[in-house]
């Protein structure tokens, strides 16, 4: 992870300073991620089982990513928006990837041959199945009063990639769009292998 000056910095060091970043709901959202860190593996957790950080702590690493580029977009894009909602939505918008507590999402793959086709992790087959969108505002929305579009921006973050999409194709808030194309830019350009 790099800060704005392009200087390397501990990922979990950027975290706690996106997170301190809060105002409104700074109680609720360092509550959730004290929730998160001692409840699941949120510091741990892989971002994907075979693609972009699927590594150990490479979720987080990803949210921070995210998060700094929506940011650095709502800077010049819509300057309007809360940076909370930006570090709200930036850091939570994938949260659905922990799984629950005891039951992470991603488990270690045992299959050699998956794992020679650099297949890391696989999906823990006793987490009831939905989509991350829909965990990641099921476990947010315990924790964390969501403003409409917040919840509207994590629920569709990628966009048109996934059915759901159409149902709010030009609907779309700003804070969508923009964390649409911060995660986009973040996996396509900064994580890229």
């Amino acid at each position: 992870v790099f800060n704005f000056n392009g200087d390397e910095m501990d990922v979990k060091t950027k975290y706690k300073e996106l997170l301190n970043k809060t105002s409104e709901r700074k109680e609720e959202v360092l509550k959730f991620a004290e929730f998160l860190e001692a409840k699941t593996n949120w510091l741990t957790a892989p971002a994907s089982t075979r693609y972009h950080l699927n590594k150990e702590g490479g979720l987080l690493e990803h949210s921070v990513n995210v998060t700094e580029q929506l940011l650095k977009i709502k800077t010049c894009l819509s300057p309007e928006i809360l940076d909370e909602s930006c570090i709200i939505t930036g850091l939570f918008h994938d949260i659905g990837k922990v799984g629950l507590p005891g039951k992470p999402y991603y488990i270690p793959n045992d299959n050699k041959w998956e794992i020679g086709k650099g297949i890391l992790y696989k999906i823990n087959p006793e987490v009831t199945a939905m989509g991350i969108a829909a965990r990641s505002i099921f476990i947010a929305a315990q924790h964390l009063r969501l403003k409409e579009d917040e919840a509207q921006a994590i629920a569709y973050h990628d966009g048109l990639f996934v059915p759901e999409g159409e149902s709010i194709k030009h609907k779309e808030k700003p804070l969508t769009l923009l964390l649409h194309w911060a995660d986009y830019w973040t996996v396509r350009t900064i994580e890229k292998k």
